[in-house]
């Protein structure tokens, strides 16, 4: 990836108003990134392996990083984080868990899943604002990646 290369984000979320500022607060940053978004499990995995709506890779592209949600509709987080870290094709993405989930069984089965980070939603809006500022900062301006 080049320096003007777009980092390509694939942020699965399936709450609108997490995913609304996640995506603002990283189109915020002076580091070029384009965010696409997807509801559920099911179409984070559509979306990886170019199935359905996202056939086209042009549309469709490898992402760089992914945001990935623990409670999703139809294929959960933990089940799409197996399922990346267990195919060759996919195992060197980066996923950071962004979850409300504060259950020790959650963050355990997200590491033994190879998750490369587990993040804690708080509550508090502007501690929420923060922590998806810091988080963007780190993977879209000082996190280096081959």
């Amino acid at each position: 990836m080049t320096t003007d290369e777009p980092l390509i984000v694939l942020l699965v979320e399936d709450n609108l108003a997490h995913a609304e500022m996640v995506i603002r607060n990283f189109q915020d940053h002076q580091v070029p990134n384009k965010i696409y978004h997807v509801l559920d499990g099911e179409a984070a995995l559509d979306f990886l392996y170019h199935r359905g709506r996202f056939s086209d890779p042009t549309t469709s592209p490898r992402p760089h990083v992914i945001l990935l949600d623990l409670r999703l509709p139809k294929i959960n987080g933990l089940q799409v984080l197996q399922e990346i870290k267990t195919d060759e094709t996919l195992l060197s993405i980066p996923v950071i868990i962004l979850t409300t989930s504060e259950a020790e069984r959650d963050l355990t089965m997200a590491y033994q899943n190879h998750t490369n980070s587990y993040l804690v939603k708080p509550i508090d809006f502007a501690k929420f604002t923060q922590l998806i500022n810091d988080l963007g900062l780190y993977w879209l301006s000082w996190n280096r990646q081959p």
